[in-house]
This record gives C-alpha cells, sequence and structure tokens, in this order.
C-alpha cells in the first residue's frame, strides 16, 4: 500500500476530541492520540506553552512560534488562548471540555482545583468525561509536590545506575552514569497513559460515563528498566552498567560496539561461532572464532536465543574487519541476511532517508508555508490494513484556531448494550476490557510485554506455547523460595539459569502475569486445527515471531480472516515486515541503535555511544504494541471492522528522533552528544553529580535563577551568585563545564539522600540515580502509590511483579487480571480453556496430548 491509499483510510480514533492542558510532559500523549486520529485541542495560557520557548529554533534565533521542539511534540494538534484566571475564559473551557471525550491535564497539583475545574467537578457535571491527569509523582504521597526534571525522573526511576559507560578493570565506575535524551521519561509515562484512555473510552461505550485516571512519571519510568528489577526483587542481585549494552548481574567481555575507519560506530554480535566464522571468511579478515567452549571465564552474563556460542576472542576478529571498512561500507546487511544481529549504530536523522522506512510511510511530509518547503516528520509506528497513522498539519500557531469555541456543542453519549457476562475484578468493580479476548503467540518481553498489559485492564489473555520454543527469560527462581530471599543479605542462586530456565521465574512471571497458559503444537494437524477453532473465538491473535512464521504455519492474516472475518492480527518484530528489511533481528540493543538514540545518549566525542543499559525498546516496544492492540480493538468496537497491524520494534525508537530530524533538516545540524543535559537544553547547572559513597550520584536541574540561588545558598556559597560567569542563566549556560566542577566540589561531600531532600525542600529538582534496592525498598513515594503488587504463581510461588502504571477510578486495573495470579506454567490451563471454549473433555485433552497435538 501507499502513502495515497493511506490516506483514504481513517484514524482509529477518529470522531474522538480531546482537550490538552497544562505542562510539556502531557504533550507527547496529545501527539500519539492525535496520530491516531483524535482531534486534540492545545489550550495554552495568553503567554503560550513553555515548550514554545525551548531550543532549538530556526535558524537558532529564538521565537515562539519557530521552536522545533514543539514543531515536533505539537503536529497535528490546535490551540486556543484561553486565561483561566478570568471568568469568562474558564466558562469558556468548561464549554469547551463539554464538548469533548478526554481530558488531558498535565498542569500543576491544585491548578484547575482551585478553579473550580477539577477532576471531581467536570465529571460531576459532565458525567461522559474522561479526566487523564499526569503528574510528575503523582496526586497522593509524601513527594507528590515534589519538582522534577527529565534527567531528575530518569535518575530516580533508575534507568541511568543502569546505563552508562564500563568500569575500569578494577571493577571501579570513574564515569558518571548516563541519562537518555530528550523528554524519554515523558515518553514512557505518555505511551502508557494512551493505551488506558483508550481503554476508559471503551469501557465508557457500555456505561455512558467516563472516568478519573491518574498517571506519575515517576512510578512509570521505576518500571521500565527491565531485568534490574525482578532481580533484586527476587534473587538480591544487582545489576551492573555496560557500554551500549545490557545492563547485566556481571559486567562481560563481550562489548558490542566496534568502531570504523572513518570514526563511526557499528554494533555486531560477536556470538554464535557457527554463523560467524564464514561470514568472517567471505566479507572480512577472517580469524580465529570460536564457540568459547575452550574459553574459562567469560560467559557473558546475559545470553539469548541466537546468541549462544561465542569467544570473547571473536571480538578481535570482528573489530579487525570492521576496522577496515568505511561506515557507509560495513556488510552489515549481508550480515543480517547469515542471520548475524549487526546495525550501524546510527545519528538520528539518517533513517529518515532510509528506503525501508520509507517504504512503511513511518516518516510523513509536512508543509511549512513559512518555511515554504516540507519537513519530514517520523509520524507512524505501525502499519495497518484498516486504519492510518496522520502526519496532519504543523504544530499551531498561538490561538490559530480560537473560533472553534464557537463550534463545539456537548457531547451526547449513546451507550452499547453490554453482552455476556460483567465480569468484576478483585476491586469489586468490572473491567475496561469486557469481552475481549486475545489469542497470545507472543514472545520475549516487546511482544509478551504488551498482551500483559491488555491483561490487567480485563482481556482474557490466553499464551501459547510449544515445549520445543518455550518463551525464555524463565530464570530467576531463587533457591530457597521466598524464604531465603527475605534472609538473604547477599545474592540468592537461581534454580536454574536466569536467562532461560524452568517453569516460571522472576523475569518471565513480570512480563505475563494475569493470563492463562496453553499449549498447542500447530505442525500438527490436529493441534492447528485446534489453534483455528481458538481463532474463532477471540478478538485479538497477537504475535511477536519473525515475519513470515506465522504464515508459514497457515495462520497468516489472510487465512485468520476466512475463519473470522473481523479477527485483528498484531504482530510485531525488529523492523517490520513491510520494507526492505523484514527478515532482519533485533533485540532492544539492537533496535536502539538502528534507530538513532544510542547515538543520542553518552557523553561527547571521542566517548563512544553508550547506548541503553535497561533496554529501552523492550519494554517501551510493549507498551507501543499494547496501543497498537487497543486502538484497532477501539475500531473495531466502534465499526465492526477488524485489521491487520504490522508493528515494528525500530519504529518505536525512530518516533523519539523528531527533535534532531527536524534540526537537520532545518539548521544542517547533527545531532552531538552532551553527556547528562540537551545539547538543546538551556537549564544551567543540569547534570549528574558525584557525591558521598561509591557510585552515589544525583541529578540537579536548575531551569531559572531563582533556582540557582536557592541552590548557590543551600549549598553555603552566596558568593556564587556574584561571579560573573555565573550570575544570569546566559552566563552559566556559557560556563557549563567549570559550572559544574564548582557544584561538583560541593556535592562530592554530601550524603545524597539528603542532599536531595534539602535541595527538593527549597525548590530545586533534585533526585538521587537510585539503584534498584533503593526504589524497592526505601522509595516512600513508589510505596504511597502501591507500584508492586503481590501474586501466586504456579511453581514459583507468592512474589511482587509491577502493578499497572496508571490508577483507573471506576474500571480499576490488576497485575493478576482475570485469573488473579502470575505468569501461567507451560500448558497449565489446557483444560480449562479447552473446555470452555471447544467443549472437550478431559479425555480428549489428554488424548490431544498423547498425540502431540498439544
Amino acid at each position: 500500500m501507499d502513502a495515497s491509499e493511506d490516506n483514504l483510510k481513517p484514524g482509529a480514533l477518529a470522531g474522538v476530541r480531546i482537550v490538552e492542558f497544562g505542562d510539556r510532559i502531557g504533550e507527547y500523549c496529545g501527539l500519539v492520540l492525535g496520530g491516531l486520529g483524535a482531534e486534540v485541542i492545545k489550550v495554552e495560557p495568553p503567554a503560550g506553552s513553555t515548550s514554545r520557548r525551548m531550543a532549538p529554533f530556526v535558524d537558532d534565533v529564538p521565537d515562539p512560534e519557530r521552536s522545533l521542539h514543539f514543531w515536533a511534540y505539537n503536529r497535528g494538534k490546535k490551540s486556543i488562548v484561553l486565561d483561566l484566571d478570568t471568568g469568562d475564559d474558564r466558562a469558556a473551557f468548561e464549554d469547551l471540555v463539554a464538548g469533548s471525550d478526554v481530558l488531558l491535564d498535565a498542569s500543576v497539583l491544585g491548578y484547575l482545583d482551585g478553579r473550580g475545574l477539577g477532576s471531581a467537578e467536570l465529571r460531576g457535571r459532565h458525567a461522559h468525561l474522561v479526566y487523564a491527569r499526569m503528574t510528575p509523582f503523582g496526586e497522593e504521597g509524601p513527594r507528590k509536590d515534589w519538582k522534577a526534571s527529565d534527567l531528575v525522573h530518569l535518575a530516580l526511576g533508575g534507568q541511568v545506575m543502569n546505563n552508562g559507560y564500563d568500569p575500569d578493570p578494577s571493577g571501579r565506575y570513574d564515569l558518571p552514569p548516563i541519562a537518555a535524551q530528550l523528554d524519554h521519561s515523558y515518553a514512557v509515562a505518555g505511551e502508557q497513559l494512551a493505551f488506558t484512555i483508550i481503554a476508559a473510552l471503551m469501557a465508557r461505550r457500555r456505561t455512558g460515563r467516563g472516568q478519573h485516571l491518574s498517571c506519575a512519571v515517576h512510578e512509570t519510568v521505576a518500571k521500565n528498566t527491565e531485568g534490574d528489577l525482578m532481580s533484586w526483587v527476587c534473587l538480591r542481585t544487582p545489576f551492573h552498567r555496560q557500554t551500549c549494552r545490557h545492563s547485566a548481574p556481571e559486567v562481560s567481555r563481550h562489548r558490542s560496539i566496534f568502531q570504523t575507519k572513518d570514526g563511526r560506530w557499528i554494533l555486531a554480535s560477536t556470538r554464535n561461532a557457527k554463523l560467524l566464522k564464514p561470514f568472517l571468511d567471505r566479507y572480512g579478515l577472517g580469524g580465529d572464532v570460536s564457540d568459547g567452549s575452550d574459553e574459562v571465564g567469560t560467559k557473558d552474563s546475559r545470553v539469548l536465543p541466537g546468541m549462544e556460542g561465542g569467544a570473547a576472542r571473536n571480538m578481535d576478529a570482528v573489530e579487525h574487519t570492521i576496522r577496515r571498512y568505511l561506515f557507509e561500507d560495513v556488510p552489515w546487511r549481508e550480515a543480517q541476511e547469515a542471520g548475524l544481529m549487526w546495525v550501524p549504530v546510527r545519528k538520528p536523522h539518517e533513517n529518515a532517508y532510509d528506503e525501508h522506512w520509507l517504504q512503511r510511510g513511518t516518516y510523513g511530509e509536512v508543509e511549512h508555508a513559512d518555511l515554504g518547503r516540507s519537513l519530514r516528520y517520523p509520524s507512524s509506528k505501525w502499519v495497518a490494513t484498516g486504519t492510518a497513522w496522520g502526519a496532519h498539519r504543523p504544530a499551531p500557531r498561538l490561538d490559530q484556531d480560537r473560533d472553534l469555541r464557537l463550534s463545539v456543542r456537548p457531547r451526547v453519549i449513546e451507550r452499547v448494550p453490554s453482552t455476556g457476562p460483567q465480569l468484576r475484578s478483585v476491586h469489586g468493580l468490572p473491567w475496561a476490557l469486557q469481552g475481549v479476548r486475545i489469542l497470545d503467540f507472543t514472545w520475549m518481553l516487546a511482544s509478551a510485554g504488551a498482551t500483559r498489559f491488555l491483561a490487567s485492564l480485563g482481556a482474557d489473555v490466553i499464551k501459547v506455547e510449544w515445549h520445543k520454543n518455550l518463551d525464555p527469560r524463565r530464570g530467576g527462581a531463587p533457591v530457597g523460595g521466598r524464604e531465603a530471599r527475605e534472609k538473604a543479605t547477599g545474592p540468592v542462586p537461581s534454580r536454574w539459569p536466569a536467562d532461560l530456565g524452568g517453569p516460571v521465574g522472576a523475569q518471565y512471571n513480570n512480563k505475563n502475569p494475569g493470563k492463562r497458559g496453553i499449549s498447542i503444537n500447530v505442525k500438527h494437524p490436529k493441534g492447528l486445527e485446534l489453534a483455528r477453532r481458538l481463532v474463532g473465538e477471540s478478538t485479538v491473535v497477537a504475535e511477536g515471531f519473525s515475519p513470515g512464521v506465522m504464515e508459514s504455519w497457515g495462520l497468516g492474516y489472510d487465512e485468520l480472516r476466512k475463519i473470522k472475518h473481523d479477527i485483528i492480527y498484531a504482530k510485531q518484530s525488529g523492523m517490520g515486515t513491510k520494507g526492505v528489511y523484514g527478515r532482519f533481528r533485533t533485540i532492544g540493543p539492537v533496535a536502539q541503535a538502528f534507530a538513532g538514540i544510542s547515538e543520542m545518549s553518552g557523553l561527547p566525542d571521542p566517548f563512544p555511544p553508550a547506548g541503553w543499559g535497561y533496554s529501552y525498546l523492550d519494554w517501551f516496544g510493549a507498551y507501543s504494541f499494547a496501543l497498537a492492540i487497543l486502538s484497532a480493538v477501539y475500531h473495531h468496537d466502534v465499526t465492526g471492522q477488524g485489521q491487520a497491524i504490522d508493528a515494528s520494534q525500530s519504529e518505536v525508537g525512530l518516533f523519539m528522533t523528531a527533535v534532531p530530524t527536524l534540526d537537520f533538516q532545518v539548521n544542517g545540524r547533527e545531532w552531538r552528544r552532551a553527556g547528562n543535559r540537551s545539547p538543546y537544553g538551556q537549564a544551567a547547572p543540569e547534570g549528574l553529580y558525584r557525591t558521598r559513597g561509591e557510585d552515589r550520584w544525583i541529578a540537579i536541574t536548575c531551569q531559572s535563577d531563582d533556582d540557582w540561588v536557592a541552590l548557590a545558598k543551600e549549598a553555603g556559597h552566596p558568593e556564587w551568585l556574584d561571579h560573573a560567569d555565573f550570575r544570569t542563566l546566559e552566563a552559566r549556560q556559557a560556563h557549563r563545564s567549570a559550572l559544574d566542577k564548582l557544584v561538583e566540589s560541593w556535592t562530592t561531600g554530601e550524603e545524597p539522600f539528603d542532599l536531595m531532600e534539602r535541595l527538593q525542600a527549597v525548590g530545586v529538582a533534585a533526585g538521587v540515580a537510585q539503584t534498584t534496592r533503593d526504589r524497592v525498598e526505601n522509595d516512600p513515594q513508589l510505596a504511597a502509590l502501591e507500584w508492586l503488587t503481590e501474586l501466586d504463581a504456579t511453581n514459583f510461588g507468592h512474589w511482587p511483579v509491577a502493578a499497572p502504571s496508571v490508577k483507573m477510578g471506576d474500571t480499576p486495573q490488576y497485575a493478576g487480571g482475570r485469573v488473579g495470579r502470575g505468569a501461567p506454567t507451560y500448558g497449565e490451563h489446557n483444560y480449562e480453556v479447552y473446555a470452555e471454549l471447544l467443549g472437550l473433555s478431559t479425555d480428549e485433552v489428554d488424548e490431544l496430548a498423547a498425540q502431540e497435538a498439544i
């Protein structure tokens, strides 16, 4: 399908109107919902949103109408100016809300409540309204009023302690941990709030009533760090950051990035000697390539399917080869075709010109009349047969849509009759996703994590496995169980390997709670017939295999819709099926390198990129895939139409590169890493500063002169305020290096948590770079938000998993889903599911098992 065909398709949220209000932390959520077809009306104060004053600017000339940051996050929205300190504009705001479906409120706590426009008041007068509240730390709890920045969130949430550079040979970290760039914490929160808003809209179709949703950025990012959380919860084992690869219990000798002749970087797997040796013999210098069986003490602490069997010394052969090539000439495509996960570490703008993404419509051309040209934006995260993403118009000029106020009329909601039993959760309230069933062929985190969220919303998620190709990452079950873990003062050994393992383990349990589990051998004729019959009983078929696998089994979309005409078929792979790279393989760090976001993380040259040690695109891929599925389910609920979705893990990363991509097109400037502050950032000082203790750091952001005055006084150094180089924000920006050294000369002697409390008390955004232990055992705000939920899992025990991040007032989520339990063991619900859905007796199920059909 081409772009013109996409232009004929509706957005999945066509007809939905959203009012967006408040701080920039909510802008990503509004952008995504607008991209899915909702009308998003941005209500701004008379001076305009603060993001209009964020760099970079067109020609580097500050202008609130020419901020590339504002353009990137507000594409397709409409703008209305209202001064809510005046009675007339408060009335106009309420009229606008009365004619809308959702109010996305990212304002300061108490702002709308103090003007009679808070959630309780508005929903009391307009029962249809979904009031979606996004705050830095939540609406309740001891730290609800704390100040934050993107950097502070990534520090407190644990991201930075998973991300950075290898330690020196003694194991000491001689460089600071590294934060991701460009508002990634707000994207993590925004994506989860977006799909929960859709679930709330679905619930409203049955009840006619909206509800209150509450999303704390701190809670969402604290669960976004992948492996370290459950490793500490279940094994008391900390993770360590490593250059451009997964954080892990042990620092590996297997590095992942190699420099080309012209100084660029390639991410290249040195594992799987059976594939690597013939490839290097053909495209490289050959060399000593081994499966590692002859090496002692070099085994990597994290091994995934397809990455086994590689000696540490294979790195030498790979490095010698890559050093001979210019960046553009490295045969990474040939490596992928040979089954090796090699990709270029791209700069964020470079994918905008790649034929694969152009074929998929990942980028959209948006006309900017004042520039006399169009600009290319990342504007789509998946390809679908029934709905389309919209590139839309450019971001609005201030108050561009003022006349819209005259045409908005109160919303009239027509209720859709409920069919089937209305099930209730452990909270005694109904689920948001009544009557939704997902036949779940997903595996690994980026796809299996998505259906986890749908189970928390009440969908009946049936996880399908076959014992010869189990979902991995089942390790992390401590010897001695929960009792041994609670008594432990050091790491507890696992009963089986941490990456693969036995029936249920820590990581597997955290990405699959609330699901039912069955076994099917789809290569057996009777097993395939069972799968086809289950399709007929399902709303969605979801999978995360390489392109073509489901088709080879006779379960591709063309076959599925013969069984059920309105089926939703959702698949997610590394690069997506459509396009040039459909068969290429990725895992989180590989997708991140290719998408351009690994290059965005790290210290300035000559340091290499630090990458993202917490495998950002695994959990974020899961959030995005959940959004894709839910948007299709909502479209199906409204229209009765099914569709196929072709999602990719890499596109999720590309969606975050809009600002540097625009900067390249408009100002000709390529991204340059700037450590722990954005190269476009205006705060000074801002960074991660060493404190007392081994590898202890604190994030500090001074956005204004008032913040700087408060910090200097708290430091006991009022003389800093009189220094010519630090007197004004502009002066501090020009002397960042000296300023950072000055601040760190003070923080180095301070206890980190005490310092954080003192700075927050005087109004300075500050947060300790928290370890997993800090978050699990010592964070009172996370505890107040009830961020973990205890669940029983068969053959594993009673353990915490991450609770859903968005609180829903009327249809509360529950990590245990409808089954009220953690992840299922292999085939745990065979008797139950086959009897309930297909009418099979116990004897019939046993006979199918004897025939190895299940």
